[in-house]
């Protein structure tokens, strides 16, 4: 099965990334259907689309948006899949749902798409992360900054994912506003709870 304009996926894993494994035991974080938190945000490429050239290929993992697997509640109380439901564990994706891809164990970010490592604050008066800072650990062809520049971005154009248990934030391309001299000094921001 092919779509013309939509990826076909499936979750690696399950639905939902919800638990934990501690020791030989399995500890439930969340069992909230409707939390975008704990929704899987990875998934394989069963199938690319007719109609569009892209460089993602048939079994590639690709990081897609929050509500792709999610369920909820209509307003009679009856539990639904989303638009993106196909059948059992297959789902249409369109490209602009997709925001990064893994190709021979590299991430490749898509146009318009950077992901940004919050960095960490020393003073003792702020917040632990430097608000609207951080360094690039993926970008795209399209944006002139390269990996490990030193990047500001606009208030409230971050989304925060978590990849290969490094939490990062996704920026569009358009709200980065400036390229710092990086000279290395600052600290990354990865909280132990990742």
């Amino acid at each position: 099965m092919r779509g013309l304009y939509n990826f076909v996926v499936k979750p690696k894993g399950s639905r939902y990334n919800n638990t934990k494994k501690i020791g030989d035991k399995e500890l439930i974080l969340n069992s909230e259907i409707y939390n975008h938190q704990y929704v899987n945000r990875e998934a394989i490429v069963i199938s690319v689309p007719k109609l569009i050239e892209t460089e993602i290929q048939v079994g590639d993992t690709v990081v897609i948006h929050h509500n792709v697997f999610r369920r909820w509640h209509d307003q009679h109380g009856e539990e639904r899949n989303s638009r993106s439901y196909f059948k059992e564990d297959e789902y249409f994706v369109a490209l602009d749902q997709i925001f990064l891809y893994k190709k021979n164990n590299e991430w490749f970010s898509l146009p318009d798409y950077c992901f940004v490592k919050p960095l960490k604050s020393n003073s003792i008066y702020e917040e632990k992360e430097i608000p609207l800072i951080g360094i690039v650990k993926y970008t795209n062809k399209k944006i002139p900054v390269n990996k490990e520049d030193l990047i500001g971005f606009t208030p409230n154009s971050e989304y925060e994912f978590i990849i290969d248990n490094e939490r990062l934030y996704r920026v569009l391309s358009k709200f980065i506003t400036i390229k710092y001299e990086y000279q290395g000094e600052k600290e990354e921001y990865n909280p132990s709870w990742l």
